[in-house]
């Protein structure tokens, strides 16, 4: 007889502690984040209904390319309580935005318009909105399809287009004297281009465990003498343990596996990181006419795609928490076991906003794509650029003989 609906066939405490913890603990809770209101694809201005929407440069504002009226959306923070509640987590909490993305879901999304009949197709890799060629209505895809497209959330871009230009002119100035020839000719930064990139933000609840041997040093001398001198030193080892709780509010994950790709000897993916952070607290509820006129990625990695590498970060976390409590090991402490804890979590997808020049360099195995970012919110950037090698060499052999030529100088006058 097969077992009651809602009952387990057998008994969990005679299960493995990690099988029996995942087996009892409570299903993923959604929050709808879903905009009833622009599930039609249209964008409506609240003050004359037209459809023709945009963001107002260098603001969080929608405005409308008809009458010219300007509104704010809502902050998703603000609609949906995800500021508040952190250290009460328990499991895992995902917005509707952020669910698993359906095997073979299509990229395609296609609206009848309301005001002509005719049907005008959105191609969601690379684009969010189309505009219907007979009576130019604009369509939107905010429906929250399967396929990893839509965001729970989104944060506008502040930084206009000449002013990341800008940016990126200076940041390869500071460095053009080392850069490759063929660079400088082709570097066009007009040709910077504004994408929204995906990202998992999440809130965590969570407690850690780190031990290890911590070394406080006692003597320090030297023996030998001329080139045979060796400095030693004594030191007292103690076993050192620390536990930590904490909350983590609005940590970013990138959930493209793309961009997550840091391989430096193909790409410089990781300079992305380093214009963070990102003042997600401002970011507003999933609207597409904030994307006219940029392009955007799609998130292809899931939640659970995505736990190994919140425990590497909470991890991370944790360990800084404890380095005031550890000071007096002046030696240091090595940490030879750690264990985290992620009592809840809560999952949020959104976009984030980046300016990206990026170069290509030929060379072996397919060469070395370049990248120069700029926080399309506080104006950061970074990058890499490719360089000519004998001259980052030559360079370091002249300020080498350069020294050497200075510190004779100053023995022979002492």
């Amino acid at each position: 007889m097969p077992p009651a609906p809602g009952s387990l066939p057998l008994d969990p405490d005679t299960l493995p502690g990690p099988v029996r913890d995942e087996l009892l603990a409570p299903d993923p809770v959604a929050i709808d984040t879903a905009a009833e209101e622009l599930k039609d694809g249209l964008n409506r201005c609240p003050k004359c209904g037209a459809s023709d929407i945009r963001q107002k440069p260098g603001s969080d504002l929608l405005i409308c390319l008809y009458c010219r009226h300007e509104w704010h959306a809502e902050r998703v923070e603000e609609a949906f309580g995800l500021g508040e509640g952190i250290d009460q987590l328990h499991g895992t909490v995902i917005a509707s935005g952020a669910r698993d993305i359906a095997a073979g879901s299509a990229a395609l999304v296609s609206f009848k318009c309301a005001g002509c009949g005719a049907e005008a197709t959105v191609n969601t890799e690379n684009a969010m909105t189309a505009r219907c060629h007979w009576c130019r209505h604009v369509f939107g895809v905010n429906e929250q399809i399967a396929n990893g497209a839509v965001p729970d959330a989104v944060l506008p871009f502040h930084i206009r287009k000449e002013d990341a230009v800008a940016r990126i002119r200076q940041f390869v100035d500071k460095r053009r004297l080392f850069a490759l020839k063929e660079f400088k000719e082709q570097f066009t930064p007009e040709n910077v281009t504004g994408v929204y990139l995906p990202y998992m933000i999440v809130d965590a609840n969570a407690s850690a465990e780190v031990a290890g041997f911590g070394e406080i040093e006692t003597r320090r001398y030297t023996r030998g003498s001329d080139n045979d001198k060796k400095t030693y030193y004594d030191a007292d080892v103690y076993a050192v343990e620390r536990q930590v709780a904490f909350t983590v509010d609005d940590l970013p994950l990138e959930s493209s596996r793309s961009r997550g790709n840091l391989d430096v000897r193909v790409n410089t993916n990781n300079i992305i990181n380093a214009i963070l952070p990102f003042d997600t607290k401002n970011a507003v509820k999933w609207n597409a006419s904030y994307l006219s006129g940029f392009s955007s990625e799609k998130r292809d990695l899931d939640v659970a795609q995505l736990m190994p590498v919140l425990d590497d970060q909470l991890l991370s976390i944790a360990r800084a928490q404890v380095e005031g409590s550890v000071r007096r090991y002046d030696r240091g402490v090595r940490w030879e076991e750690e264990a985290i804890d992620v009592h809840g979590s809560r999952w949020v997808a959104m976009y984030l906003p980046v300016w990206l020049y990026s170069y290509h360099q030929p060379g072996p195995n397919g060469g070395m794509l370049h990248y120069i970012a700029v926080n399309g919110r506080t104006g950061e950037t970074m990058g890499s650029i490719p360089i000519q090698h004998w001259k980052l060499l030559l360079a370091a052999l002249t300020l080498g003989t350069v020294l050497e030529t200075l510190a004779i100088w100053i023995v022979g006058h002492t």
